[in-house]
């Protein structure tokens, strides 16, 4: 994608004779920056110049083996910048090290490398299930790649692996609406069971340099929403999600669609083509019961509330069901909600109302019509994963997901 964006500019000056383990020290900074997964990096030998021991080094005939200044620069976005720092401080011991902001033009910047996350979390099989559970709720992730002693990577633990193996009470999403007392149980629940137990494995990993078109097969083919990115070595470098390659496609300006067709092709079709027809309804009278009952059946997890000329009047989500519990019921509308309890006891458990009254009057939605350029925006802007559609009329048409638009650029819509 041409497109001009802001960057950090990293110089670290050293001499050519520095050493790191016998090695040279700006060879292990480049090599840490390519590992690292960074836009690039670059080293320049100068000719002449002194440092802080004010001792001239020149590359003059006569004296060739004196030290020259080297210095490495690096560019990148400043959050990945942010985080190879670190590592560069603790290679770098004797030089100095500089970063300037500045704007850069990338072309066509379509490789996983260019658009994962590098500050990447990661747990040992080990580690407590309890610990799993905090690092992702602190950190607003809902996976993390498992590493062995090194950084191989082994397997990988997701919220849902959490809730179908570890018997993890509700989503991550859904935690923040728990009581308290309902977190501290559910977490004593996990702690004693480790990584191993649940994690899934072998893990599916993908190359840096492997590019998004081929990045968005992989997922849709697997059902995967992340893949965690290995280097030439096979260790964790940073992982990539559905949005990091869903935001990637909606910074595409229209001029540059021309220059990667393969990544942008699908997304010349339209709402109406990758629709979701079967989506969960209810009249704004009918009981949250009733409502409940067809948001667990569906993988949809919302339910879209039409007034009687069956226009768009508001939708209710699982988290607002929850929202209308007391405390001491959440628990137990959890439960239900996940399939864990009969209809008997999930009707001693719902909250008591109607369906318009818990539903959220606020609905994103696009037209049929609407190119999944526009869906793509709207979900990205407003941070949500479904939009409704509708006809000219406000009329339901249909629902549309990342996981809709993931396939499109995937060429499988």
């Amino acid at each position: 994608m041409s497109d001009w964006m802001e960057i950090d500019l990293v110089r670290v000056y050293c001499g050519e004779s520095d050493r790191v383990d016998g090695r040279p020290a700006y060879e292990l900074v480049v090599e840490e920056a390519r590992r690292h997964g960074a836009a690039g990096a670059t080293v320049f030998r100068g000719v002449l110049g002194f440092g802080a021991g004010s001792l001239v080094h020149t590359a003059k005939i006569l004296r060739l083996s004196e030290d020259l200044p080297v210095v490495v620069e690096i560019a990148d976005r400043p959050e990945r910048i942010d985080a190879l720092l670190p590592r560069i401080e603790k290679i770098a011991r004797s030089g100095v090290v500089t970063r300037q902001r500045m704007t850069a033009l990338f072309r066509c910047p379509v490789r996983v490398r260019d658009v994962m996350a590098a500050d990447v979390a990661s747990v040992g099989p080990d580690t407590d299930l309890a610990e799993v559970v905090e690092l992702l709720l602190s950190r607003h992730v809902k996976a993390v790649p498992v590493v062995d002693g090194g950084r191989k990577v082994v397997g990988v633990v997701t919220g849902g692996d959490l809730l179908t193996r570890g018997g993890l009470s509700a989503r991550l999403s859904l935690f923040g609406l728990l009581p308290a007392d309902a977190r501290e149980e559910a977490a004593a629940a996990l702690s004693g069971h480790t990584v191993t137990e649940v994690m899934t494995s072998p893990a599916e990993t993908i190359g840096e340099r492997t590019s998004l078109r081929e990045a968005s097969e992989r997922m849709v083919k697997r059902g995967l929403k992340r893949l965690p990115v290995v280097d030439e070595a096979g260790e964790l470098i940073g992982i990539v999600s559905r949005t990091d390659i869903l935001r990637a496609a909606a910074k595409v300006p229209a001029g540059a669609t021309e220059a990667m067709p393969r990544f942008t092709a699908g997304l010349m079709q339209q709402a109406r083509d990758v629709l979701i027809t079967d989506v969960p309804t209810a009249r704004p009278d009918e009981s949250l019961l009733d409502v409940a009952a067809r948001l667990v059946a569906s993988p949809l997890r919302r339910v879209v509330v039409l007034d009687a000329a069956g226009k768009v009047a508001g939708i209710v989500h699982d988290g607002d069901l929850l929202a209308r519990c007391g405390p001491a019921k959440r628990p137990g509308i959890l439960r239900a909600l996940f399939g864990k309890k009969d209809d008997d006891e999930a009707a001693g458990v719902c909250p008591v109302g109607t369906a318009g009254e818990a539903m959220q009057s606020k609905v994103y939605s696009v037209a049929e019509d609407a190119a999944l350029t526009d869906v793509l925006q709207k979900m990205i802007v407003h941070g949500v994963k479904r939009l409704v559609v509708t006809d000219d009329d406000g009329k339901l048409r249909g629902m549309v997901d990342r996981e809709a638009v993931l396939r499109a650029i995937a060429g499988r819509a």
